[in-house]
């Protein structure tokens, strides 16, 4: 592993390289703030995917692609006076050392709980009008569910026993089964997104990461219907040639391998 000084030493030649393609290269001095958007969504699910294989090499090679793309901004940021890489340490460090006051001040907690509560809290002291300010708009549904339901516990809003959580999840598919059988379009896709939203609430009292549940099961089916594929081209087959009584043997099979 490296010492500091070499993480330093590493950190100064990012900066440096940076500094000669946005000289040099005429794809990097062509890009913007806006035009690198997209590309930094797409490193950070790609950095998702390799924590979620846990393929520890990956995840340090994307971190390279996201930390490229920090470096990228600020560098932007210094050209028109704005911000520099500098700014941007800084201002973090700040945050943090003002969001941590049981580490930098007198303040004592008991838990982790307990200083999530105090984040909030000394969000809010910041300015912020609403503790689901923090909660970026252009997330996901599912993700943002999720955000939705840290920060509003936060500041103590949310179930007392895990029990009430379930009863709730019961009640929506209840309400949904309801409207399901009226055939309302509209209310069963208000009903529907009252069930997901119960159910990743039940999760959170799990401790168990909806994304990462949802993710996990999806590269699972993933995996047994390609066996399933393979399985139809061995013999010979399309999978629309095959009854569903025929997949379903080799679908027994992809679920014990």
């Amino acid at each position: 592993m490296n010492n500091r000084q070499q993480q330093l030493d590493a950190f100064n030649r990012l900066l440096d390289v940076m500094d000669e393609l946005r000289e040099k290269c005429p794809w990097d001095k062509k890009q913007t703030i806006q035009t690198l958007r997209h590309l930094t969504i797409e490193e950070t699910y790609e950095l998702g995917d390799a924590i979620l294989d846990n393929d520890l090499n990956e995840v340090k090679n994307e971190l390279g692609d996201l930390l490229l793309h920090i470096v990228f901004y600020a560098k932007i940021g210094s050209e028109t006076n704005s911000f520099d890489m500098g700014d941007v340490a800084n201002d973090i460090c700040e945050k943090l050392i003002h969001r941590h006051p049981h580490i930098y001040g007198d303040v004592v907690v008991a838990d982790e709980e307990e200083v999530k509560r105090n984040w909030e809290k000394l969000k809010l002291k910041e300015g912020k009008k609403s503790v689901l300010e923090g909660v970026p708009k252009s997330l996901p549904a599912l993700v943002k569910a999720s955000r939705i339901q840290d920060k509003v516990k936060g500041v103590g809003f949310d179930w007392e026993e895990l029990h009430q959580v379930w009863d709730k999840v019961q009640e929506e598919l209840q309400e949904l089964q309801v409207e399901v059988e009226a055939g309302n379009q509209d209310k069963m896709e208000s009903e529907f997104g009252d069930v997901l939203f119960s159910m990743i609430n039940y999760a959170r009292f799990l401790n168990i990461n909806p994304e990462d549940a949802l993710e996990r099961t999806n590269k699972k089916f993933i995996k047994r219907f390609q066996y399933l594929e393979s399985k139809a081209g061995e013999l010979g087959k399309n999978l629309s040639e095959m009854t569903l009584a025929e997949m379903d043997i080799f679908w027994e099979e992809a679920k014990k391998l």
